[in-house]
């Protein structure tokens, strides 16, 4: 059958691949760690096999689904337009720099801010061998966006990237200060992202700052709330912390968070960022 279409979930080369009609409609997925397809439509099991025939290795079996679980069945009734799963590190600012129309020096900032974000996030992606899910760019009502959404063992983080260009950081309560820049609201929006995420997913969010590239941070003593993340320290830092959520709690989340309507629906009573 001509006309369908091989879309990836999660991050390239790790997580699904489905296989939908020309409308949308799932009719089949490729797990790749169990290296099965799961087809929802029969009447194109052939069609679908020659579809994903480049994506396969070694001995793949086939079949009819597993019993969906709840959140397999919101997953696969998310529209690819409303999936945030396949957002790369830094998309918004890939799609700012080929079409934006910015001057030469607010490129130079735009290409630093993509260096940062794709620096961390690769970091992130490879934190779903450990069991944790990541999400990049996540929009939110007005301007802004999550550059980072993990929900893992540890719990769910919303992380704002900040390049440093090898300068020093200070992180204040409300304010952060790279080198001899003007201090930046880093802190207070990261503290009010994570509070709409805490209600948009009804899950607490710890706000977090990737701080990429520094020659030293140095943290307000009163800064206890949230998460000063360092490359390479980044990711045992979150993979050695206790545990709050189990395999169940983040997919679930996850597939509550890959939908972009859970954040541009408004919360009343919630403030934006």
């Amino acid at each position: 059958m001509r006309g369908l279409k091989v879309l990836p979930s999660g991050r390239p080369g790790r997580g699904r691949l489905y296989v939908n009609l020309p409308d949308g409609q799932a009719v089949a997925w490729y797990d790749r760690q169990a290296n099965r397809i799961s087809v929802l439509a029969d009447d194109h099991r052939e069609a679908i096999l020659a579809v994903l025939r480049p994506y396969l290795s070694g001995t793949v079996s086939i079949g009819p689904p597993p019993v969906p679980t709840a959140a397999d069945l919101r997953r696969l009734a998310l529209s690819p337009d409303a999936d945030l799963a396949p957002n790369r590190p830094g998309e918004t600012l890939l799609g700012e720099l080929e079409h934006g129309s910015a001057g030469t020096r607010a490129r130079h900032r735009l290409r630093q801010d993509l260096t940062a974000q794709q620096r961390m996030g690769d970091a992130f992606d490879a934190l779903e061998c450990d069991g944790w899910r990541v999400l990049h760019c996540v929009p939110l009502p007005g301007p802004g966006q999550i550059d980072h959404l993990l929900i893992g063992p540890a719990g769910i983080f919303c992380v704002r990237t900040v390049p440093s260009r090898r300068q020093r950081a200070v992180v204040g309560d409300l304010m952060l200060t790279v080198g001899r820049a003007e201090p930046r609201p880093d802190p207070r929006w990261i503290r009010r992202a994570a509070a709409f995420a805490t209600t948009a997913l009804t899950a607490k969010a710890t706000p977090a700052l990737a701080v990429v590239d520094a020659v030293r941070v140095e943290t307000t003593p009163t800064v206890r709330d949230i998460r000063i993340l360092q490359p390479p320290t980044a990711l045992p830092t979150l993979a050695t912390s206790p545990t709050t959520l189990k395999p169940p709690e983040i997919e679930a989340l996850f597939t509550e968070a890959r939908n972009t309507h859970t954040w541009l629906t408004p919360h009343p009573g919630t403030p934006t960022p």
